[in-house]
């Protein structure tokens, strides 16, 4: 591997040494996560908990609810607790969080148990949740559980499985805070056992639990769905660190697709197949538009189908991005490194192949500078052009100034030739060098410069080849 591959971005470097600053000062949120209660999230916190006050951390206990499992009151046994706050509600006398004592304490970590739990009316915060975003800005770290079903983006989910809906939720910008997320993790069979033996709920609460709740088709999904989100929070680290370390080479951690479009009807039967592709995998897909620089804006019609091809691809599922670049094939491979691609989707060619032995293709540019990213060629749709849309997917780069000094250069080299060939042989049709020239330009420099090609071909044969030679008139009316 060549060091450059790794050699980290100045700003992103700057970046990160600035993050980590700031994570190194603020408090730390740690949340011990699972599918469904009985998992053993709070068991596991208190061990934890009793593991950081042998390494003489000061640790309490500000709320923990053990549902009367003698198991995890246990752990309680030796850990400093907090009294609760009395608050009347409706007549009756109930016990709540006392977020003012916990904030007067102010231990170095706080066990705080639920943070979805709905807090008495009357508490300055209405949720729990809230009550640990207070203790954070205090710099006191919180310890806290939760379950996948109080995901506030994932309640409408669990809701269509389990056809329960749940009320207490928590935002997502919560789990983004914490600077440790810890999935709590067993079987549902193992789960059903508990709940059975009575470690879950009461013998009372655990019948109703199990006729409702606690299906095992239930369990089966929310534990899908729990490390599903997990992996998302763990790829979200990855990619940080990827970014900020400069790492270019694809690791194949999961799978991610990536399909180039562009405003050819043929883009649409490669989304379909991207769709495919990507739910048989069941990995994300991102479908991509590359706009090259200094390129013509696309004409009303490609326009409109360019956009019809983009609401298709976010109809089904992709993630879409709009990318500019001195090439269709730099812009997706550089966005296909940086973002850890590992399958590419790009259209079959449906041009004549004499193009592309001049300038190239975009499958051939493409596949030159994968590395490790596999690439899928697919045809286009029957009905589709013979020709894409000229810049649009070619994989050289965009016309400049520099394709247009080229183009110069390669008629004073063919004139050179010319004038050579003249000098050996009395060759009569010089002018078939030139045309071959301005062929040659068209196709590997597009339309611009070899229309320079063409003027400049035709006033340096008149100039050095038509007699009267060296000046642009012309005796011989037949040239």
């Amino acid at each position: 591997m060549r060091p450059e591959t790794r050699r980290p971005d100045p700003d992103a470097l700057l970046e990160r040494v600035t993050a980590e600053a700031e994570r190194e000062h603020r408090a730390k949120l740690r949340i011990f996560f699972g599918f469904a209660p009985g998992v053993g999230k709070t068991y596991r916190m208190l061990q934890v908990a009793r593991d950081l006050v042998r390494q003489r951390i000061d640790v309490v206990v500000g709320a923990v609810e053990t549902h009367g499992r003698y198991d995890t009151g246990g752990l309680l046994l030796g850990l400093e607790i907090l009294p609760r706050r009395k608050v009347a509600y409706r007549g009756r006398e109930m016990e709540e969080f006392d977020l003012d004592a916990a904030l007067t304490r102010r231990p170095r970590v706080l066990i705080l148990d639920e943070l979805a739990h709905t807090n008495v009316p009357g508490s300055r915060h209405t949720k729990r949740w809230q009550d640990a975003m207070e203790l954070l800005d205090a710099g006191i770290d919180v310890y806290t559980t939760l379950n996948v079903q109080h995901v506030e983006s994932l309640n409408d989910v669990v809701a269509q499985i389990t056809r329960v809906q749940v009320r207490e939720t928590v935002p997502d910008s919560v789990l983004e805070r914490a600077d440790a997320i810890e999935l709590v993790d067993i079987s549902p069979e193992e789960l059903l056992a508990r709940l059975r033996e009575g470690k879950v709920y009461l013998p009372d609460q655990a019948a109703r639990a199990a006729t409702h709740f606690f299906q095992r088709g239930n369990l089966l999904a929310l534990r899908e769905l729990a490390l599903r989100h997990t992996a998302e929070q763990v790829e979200a680290d990855v990619m940080e660190y990827r970014e900020l370390e400069g790492v270019k080479e694809t690791w194949p951690t999961s799978e991610r697709i990536l399909v180039g479009i562009g405003a050819s009807p043929t883009s649409g039967r490669i989304l379909r197949a991207a769709r495919r592709m990507a739910a048989g995998l069941r990995a994300p897909w991102v479908a991509a538009y590359v706009e090259p620089l200094g390129i013509a804006p696309l004409g009303e019609d490609d326009r409109k189908r360019l956009e019809e091809h983009l609401r298709l691809a976010e109809s089904l599922g992709a993630s879409v991005v709009h990318l500019t670049g001195p090439s269709v094939s730099e812009a997706i491979l550089d966005y296909a490194r940086k973002h850890n691609v590992t399958r590419l989707i790009v259209g079959k060619p449906r041009h004549a192949r004499m193009r592309d032995r001049f300038r190239g293709s975009l499958v051939d540019h493409i596949v030159a500078g994968s590395g490790d990213v596999d690439i899928h060629v697919i045809s286009g749709d029957p009905e589709g052009p013979a020709e894409e849309r000229e810049g649009s997917v070619r994989g050289g780069p965009a016309p400049s100034w520099s394709a247009y000094a080229w183009s110069a250069a390669f008629i004073a080299a063919t004139t050179g030739l010319a004038a050579a060939v003249r000098a050996v042989y009395p060759v009569p049709d010089l002018e078939m060098l030139y045309l071959v020239a301005v062929m040659i330009t068209a196709l590997r420099f597009g339309r611009g410069p070899s229309l320079l090609a063409a003027a400049l071909a035709v006033a340096a044969y008149d100039f050095y080849f038509v007699p009267p030679r060296f000046t642009f008139a012309v005796s011989d009316w037949r040239y």
